[in-house]
Parts: C-alpha cells; structure tokens; sequence
C-alpha cells in the first residue's frame, strides 16, 4: 500500500461561517455519495484476513496468542472484535467523505460502558481507544453499526430484528449528529451522557421497568470500584497484598531491587504527563506489587501490567494498568500519527473524545522502548453481556450507543459539516444498513476461513483459554517487556520517587 496523505483534524472552522461549512458537508456529499458505503464490497486485491491477523501477532507474546484465537474462535461476532485491522483495510480501499474527526478506530458495541468520572458520577462513554486516530466519520460509524447487526445474528434475532437495531444506531447517531451542529462548542465540550439521561431513555422506552433495570446497571457499575478490583486480583500474605497469579491470564512478577528501581525510573516520567493535581496525587503512593494480565479480545498478546499501590496505610490501595500501545491499524489507511508515542496517541484521542477521562490516564516508554499507556484498571466500569440482551434491550442500547459516538465526533470533528453531509432523511441510515449486511457477509466468510486455520493448525488455540500452557510462560512474562527483566536480588519495595 502506498503511503497516504496524513489525516488531520479540522483546523479551519473558527474561519468559516456556518453557511459556508454547510454547503462544504453538501458538496463532500456530492463528491462522495452517501449511498457508496451501502454498496460496499471486497476488494479484488483484498488481503486475506488471516495473514493480516498472523502479521499483527509478529510483535506480540507468543504464548498468548492461543488466548486470543480462542476467544475470537467463540462466534463471528467475537472474532469481529478482534479484527479491526481486517475492517481498516477494507475501508480504507474504499473512496470517503473526506471528512475527518478523532475516530475510535474500534468503534463495536462492546467498547461502550459505563464508568466513574473524576466528579464520581457514573457516565456512559466509549471506553476502548488502542486504534484511535484521525480518520473520516463514517469508519467509525460503520463499525458499530455493523457490530449491532452481527451481534444481533449472533444473538439469533429475526432478519428483520437485526436490521430495525442496526437502523435504530444509524439513525440515532445522525439525530444526535444533527442536534450537536446546534450547540454551541462549549455546550458540545461540557456535554455527556450521564445516569440522568440514561435513566430518561430507559423512562421513554420502556417506562417504569425500563428505568427500575436501569438503576440495577448504574448500581452494578458503581459496585465495581477498585476494591472490587483488588478484592479479585489480591492476596494477603505474611501480611502484605501481593498479585495472585492465575497463569496465564495473571501472572505476578518478582519486585525485585532492578525491577523497583525501574518502575520508579518510568512512574516518574509517567506521572510528569499528568496534570499537576494528578501528580500530586499519585507522588503519595508507593508500589508494592507487579504483574502481567491479559486483557481483551483483539489486545491479547500485548503486553499489559497491572501495578499495586498503597497509599498512607495498607488500606489505601490503587491498581493502575500499563497497557502497551503499538501503531492504530488506521496508520496505513489515514497517515502517520503526529505522536511520536503511541501511548501519548492513545491517551490524546482518549481525551479528545471522551466526556470525562481517567484522572491517572498517561503514557510512558517503557526500559526496552516499548510505549504504553496507564489508566485505572477498574473505575465504576461495566458493560452489557451482549448475548443476554433481547431485541428491545439491544435497540435501547444502540441508541445509547449512536448518541455517544455522535458527541465524540462533535467533540473533535467539524459537527456542522458532518451533519450538513449526513442530510435529515434515512438515506444514511440505508446506506450503513446495507452495508452491514454486506460486511457481515464478509465477516461470516472471514470466520469461517480463521475457525479452518485453527483446524488445521496454522493458528494456535485452545479451548480453555491456555491454562494448561507451558509453565516456560511465567518465565517469559519476567522478560515480557524488554526491560521489565528476570529477578535480580532485592530489597523491598521501594516508594516510587519523581524523576
């Protein structure tokens, strides 16, 4: 693939009138048809999807990736989750709007949740940003549009079922779009989906039941605080918390004199991308325990580490995720990302879109040059089960869906245009429908060929997730990240130090 011109958020619209960016969404409009996505097919060329994954996974733990197999093997809508560089490259051989925002570049209904924000409300937002980059709107939207329609057929819904929910995102997200483009910008900047809306859908869709199930959710989101967390994932011993390990999904790493060292050496880079507050703050803790986890579906693979930290007593505790960040696999389709970190892209589009972003979200380059982000591991965050939802429930839930990732785009993107390309009648809604069908097609076909490579061994899996795997791993995950090394003789844990 040739190198593309580098994608830029827009920069001009405190420059033009609103007349004038509506007649440049009419005109994208008119250059790219909205119609086009709708009759999307693969392209002649198309890499096949299995060597793309293969080739993703070069980089990645290998004794991991039988996990990762394993769970996309699951269903087609799981293996959808974890192909977002499969769905980059078929979008990107394909003509655009030309209209670029911050795109979650992994758009599915599954990276969408409830979580705690800094003023511990809860609030709903988009919760996953690995891939997040500039891109034109429509990718995203197409993603998750698509991602209802699989779920649906995943969940066995009626033909006609699956495709009133992929209708009911589509159409929300350009409702939402076009009530946005009204806002003032400060207005769009403050907005969020917050409990009260949420409790004011469920009150508008299904009443009193409708609003009793959805304080059950909110109840459920604000249980899982970071006790929850620590309560799951630790143990005392001899007095002191400490990781379990559960190989390979947990596995807990020696704090030994070299390795306290270097986690204080990078915690203090860490925390100089924090705000000055949030430095503070976190300058009071100290780390006492390490571990590698497994995280996701797509992300297994990469590294991920969960750090314990105690503050002024042994109850005060705090676990932070360090979660390595490699190339968006929109950075062939769309351009070089400005950010020479990879964690620091993340972490920027995280707060370009997000209504409210973890207090301890940062970036840091790890001692083998690896780059990663951090953030809470767990704050006030769930998701829905997908396979539990019913049609109305999923319908609710696109709405949901359709109207955060339109207040994300207008956070970053030019709302105006976007809506004015979008125009006020369903022919964009058809369009994504259409194409979710066509692309859940592909993805059918797509899994069948990934489940027959399992089959055939060209990909590793297993059925219980790995937990049988070589006992080398424990050793492996010591070296993991290229400087979070083996054990070397040590003292105790030592009080991470600023830099």
């Amino acid at each position: 693939m040739s190198s593309p011109q580098r994608m830029t958020l827009p920069t001009h619209v405190r420059r033009s009138s609103v007349a004038e960016r509506i007649e440049a969404g009419k005109a994208a409009r008119k250059a790219n048809p909205r119609g086009a996505l709708g009759r999307w097919e693969p392209a002649a060329d198309r890499p096949d999807p299995v060597q793309t994954l293969m080739a993703q996974e070069q980089a990645r733990v290998q004794e991991l990736l039988p996990i990762r197999h394993a769970r996309m093997a699951v269903s087609p809508f799981a293996f959808y989750r974890g192909t977002a560089a499969v769905m980059a490259n078929d979008l990107g051989a394909i003509s655009n709007s030309g209209l670029v925002t911050q795109i979650c570049g992994d758009a599915h209904l599954s990276n969408f949740g409830l979580f705690g924000s800094p003023d511990r409300s809860v609030i709903f937002d988009i919760n996953d940003f690995d891939e997040t980059h500039p891109g034109a709107f429509e990718w995203d939207v197409a993603r998750m549009v698509a991602s209802f329609y699989i779920a649906a057929t995943d969940n066995a819904f009626t033909a006609a079922e699956s495709q009133a929910i992929a209708l009911v995102a589509a159409a929300t997200y350009r409702e939402s779009l076009a009530q946005y483009s009204e806002l003032n910008d400060l207005d769009v900047f403050y907005s969020r989906v917050d409990a009260a809306s949420l409790l004011e859908l469920a009150q508008a869709e299904a009443g009193a039941k409708g609003v009793k199930d959805m304080g059950k959710r909110l109840q459920k989101a604000r249980s899982r605080d970071r006790w929850s967390a620590i309560a799951k994932m630790t143990e005392l011993v001899d007095g002191r918390r400490q990781f379990i390990t559960d190989s390979p999904l947990l596995v807990r790493l020696p704090m030994d004199g070299h390795t306290a060292h270097m986690l204080d050496e990078i915690f203090g880079a860490y925390r100089a991308t924090l705000n000055d507050d949030r430095r503070e703050l976190l300058r009071r803790y100290r780390i006492i325990d390490f571990a590698h986890k497994v995280v996701g579906v797509g992300s297994v693979g990469l590294r991920a580490f969960v750090v314990l930290l105690e503050g002024r007593d042994p109850d005060d505790l705090l676990v932070l995720q360090i979660k390595e960040a490699v190339l968006s696999v929109y950075d062939p389709i769309s351009g070089s990302s400005i950010f020479t970190n990879q964690g620091h892209r993340v972490v920027s589009g995280q707060r370009l879109m997000q209504a409210a972003s973890d207090v301890f979200l940062g970036w840091l380059t790890g001692p083998g040059g690896r780059e990663f982000y951090v953030r809470q591991l767990r704050d006030m965050k769930w998701s829905p089960e997908i396979a539990a939802l019913t049609p109305k429930t999923m319908g609710g839930y696109a709405q949901i869906c359709g109207r955060t990732l339109a207040r994300a785009h207008a956070r970053s993107g030019d709302s105006v245009k976007i809506a004015a390309y979008i125009g006020s009648s369903d022919a964009f809604d058809r369009s994504l429908l259409a194409f979710s069908e066509r692309y859940a097609a592909q993805v059918t076909a797509d899994f069948a060929a990934f489940t027959a490579a399992i089959s055939t061994h060209e990909l590793a899996s297993t059925s219980d997730e790995a937990r049988t795997v070589q006992t080398s791993l424990v050793t492996q995950m010591q070296t993991v990240a290229d400087g979070f090394p083996a054990a070397q003789p040590a003292p105790q844990a030592s009080p991470v130090q600023d830099q």
